[in-house]
């Protein structure tokens, strides 16, 4: 059923070109893994098993996690870091929370506490030195939480040091343009799920649809739904490579599935290197 809603996993791999990259930096490679949405229902054990083989196939010097481990009930992460801790990585595992960590009171306090336990490094406004202090990986917080300061972090970086940040929602690309980032890495859209060839992600075009779609008959249409529809103001930044003002995004499709399934929208494991 799972991977009749979802497809098949694909690797996606992209090469990243830093400016004032040091020397020993070069051909440095992430894992990028997103979107989980672990709870019985969004992720079968095969695919993430899939992924987990995937990623240590690949040797990575970093995996890093954008979010959304969890969907609404936080209990399914202890069972999530349990799978995760068979990830490989040389210099560890980093990860950001996303939108739905935090739908419960307890969710950011438990879903970090797992992952922890883990050996998974949470950042929340943080950043973290596994590639030296010339490569800094930026975490922020998520996009559509309170604590959303990207000044309070990058304003700590002296603008030449190049950097890597994680932020669950794209959408935190259009507030990051005062800034220096060489690499953004996010997820929170799932691609779209739907895709069509010629026309990109399907929300894309359903924006200028919906204003002639009755009130009535939205929550029978997919992603016509309030909640959907809010998910995400800049859909073009949907999934792939963007380049946003003078920074770079990134947006990783993620494993987890919605209904009604995903269409030429596969889940993803992104493997970058950076040159």
């Amino acid at each position: 059923m799972h991977k009749l809603l979802s497809g098949s996993l694909r690797t996606e791999a992209i090469t990243i070109a830093i400016p004032q990259l040091p020397p020993q930096l070069q051909n440095i490679r992430f894992v990028q893994l997103s979107d989980l949405h672990y709870d019985g229902l969004r992720l079968s054990e095969q695919m993430l098993t899939e992924a987990i083989e995937t990623s240590n196939a690949l040797r990575p010097d970093l995996v890093v996690l954008t979010g959304d481990y969890v969907t609404d009930d936080p209990t399914p992460i202890y069972a999530l870091a349990d799978r995760l801790q068979r990830l490989e990585s040389r210099l560890g595992i980093y990860a950001v929370l996303g939108n739905h960590d935090l739908e419960l009171p307890q969710s950011r306090t438990e879903v970090t506490t797992a992952l922890t336990r883990a050996g998974i490094r949470v950042l929340w406004n943080e950043i973290a030195y596994p590639l030296g202090q010339q490569l800094p990986i930026v975490g922020l917080a998520d996009f559509w939480s309170r604590e959303f300061n990207p000044a309070l972090v990058l304003s700590q970086l002296h603008p030449e040091t190049p950097r890597i940040v994680l932020s669950h929602n794209p959408d935190s690309a259009a507030k990051l343009q005062p800034w220096r980032v060489d690499l953004q890495l996010s997820g929170h859209t799932h691609g779209g799920q739907i895709a069509l060839p010629g026309f990109g992600p399907f929300p894309t075009g359903y924006q200028r649809l919906r204003r002639y779609v009755p009130k009535t008959w939205r929550k029978w249409i997919p992603y016509m739904k309030e909640d959907c529809y809010k998910v995400l103001q800049h859909w073009e930044w949907a999934q792939g490579l963007h380049q946003v003002g003078s920074n770079l995004l990134y947006v990783n499709r993620g494993l987890g599935t919605y209904p009604p399934g995903r269409l030429f929208c596969p889940p993803e494991l992104t493997v970058i290197t950076i040159v």
